[in-house]
This record gives C-alpha cells, sequence and structure tokens, in this order.
C-alpha cells in the first residue's frame, strides 16, 4: 500500500492522479466521506459519500480500516471493502488521505506501507492555494489552516517528505519514491 497525506490544498491528490496515469499496478482507493460533494466530484470516483448517520453505523459495523473525525460533523475513512476490491485486483492500494488516517493505516501494515507526506512551501503559500481554489470561504479556509498546522508537526513521521513549492519536482520525487517502492515488493 502507498499513503499520501498532507493538508488540505498542498497538491497531494494531483500527485496521487499523476502516479496513477503512469503506473498500471497502483490503483487508487477511494475513501469514503459524510461531507457533501464538492464541485464536480462523484459519488464512487472521488469517494462515497454517506450520510453522517450512514457513516456511523459503518463504524458500529466494524465496516472500516481506519476513519477519523478530520473536522466537526465531517467524517473520512477507508472502507474495508475497498481495500478487498484492489487486492481482488492484484493491484497495490493507493492512498489520498488525512494525515492520522496515514499513520493508522501504516501502523496497521507496517511492512507493506509505504508513507509520503507532502509539505506546502510554507503556510502563506498554502493559505493562498487554498483561497485560489474557491471551495470554502474565509472562515473555512482558516479551519484548513489550523489544522494544516497540526499535520505538518507529524511529517517526521512518514517514511519519505516531499516539498512541494515546484510541480514538476515533486512529481519526479513522488515517481522515484513509488518507482523505488514498487521495485522492491
Amino acid at each position: 500500500m502507498i499513503v499520501f497525506s498532507a493538508p488540505s490544498g498542498t497538491g497531494k491528490t494531483t500527485l496521487v492522479k499523476h502516479l496513477l496515469r503512469i503506473y498500471s499496478d497502483l490503483e487508487f482507493s477511494i475513501s469514503a466521506t459524510s461531507r457533501s460533494p464538492r464541485g464536480k466530484e462523484i459519488n464512487g470516483k472521488d469517494y462515497h459519500f454517506l450520510k453522517t448517520e450512514s457513516f456511523e453505523d459503518e463504524i458500529k459495523n466494524n465496516s472500516f480500516i481506519e476513519y477519523e473525525e478530520v473536522y466537526s460533523g465531517s467524517y473520512y475513512g477507508t472502507l474495508k471493502s475497498e481495500i478487498e476490491r484492489i487486492w481482488s485486483n492484484n493491484k497495490i492500494v493507493v492512498f489520498d488521505i488525512d494525515v492520522i488516517g496515514g499513520l493508522n493505516i501504516k501502523k496497521q501494515f507496517p511492512q507493506n506501507t509505504l508513507t509520503v507526506f507532502i509539505k506546502p512551501p510554507n503556510i502563506d503559500a498554502l493559505e493562498d492555494r487554498l483561497t485560489k481554489r474557491q471551495t470554502d470561504n474565509l472562515k473555512g479556509v482558516k479551519i484548513r489552516l489550523a489544522k494544516a498546522k497540526e499535520e505538518m508537526s507529524m511529517a517526521d513521521k512518514f517514511d519519505y517528505i516531499i516539498i512541494n513549492d515546484n510541480l514538476e519536482v515533486a512529481k519526479s520525487e513522488a515517481e522515484k519514491i513509488v518507482s523505488e517502492f514498487i521495485s522492491n515488493k
């Protein structure tokens, strides 16, 4: 399994999508969330969108390999059925998930999981990215920035850290890390 984690707005999704285009033996793990779809997000492709009550029922049913209430009332998690689906296709699972979720997966599968943390060049650049993408109001951006500071303090718990201050360089670094991991499996 390969885990990409980072604060919101650092470019982890862009990097993961890039890697999925290059490596045919990787398959994206679609996370579940209780938040509403943003923009053009599609249920079952970008996320498994669940009502909060349904998400909490799945928690009670032990359906998740990991989950977290990332923001108040907003759950995110990985369904066990999603991992089993990807493994049944003989693929390597690729995650684009929050920091706590990434660390929880590594804790459960320490020998089989590569963890990569994506960092913004600095907090000001992250604020600029979050503001420009216009998916959150000013209050939402401030909440994400506070969460980002907390998450960045955990970066050293990951196998690799990529600072995304130049997208092409970050893509190249991610390719090298993933290629080495795949060739050693």
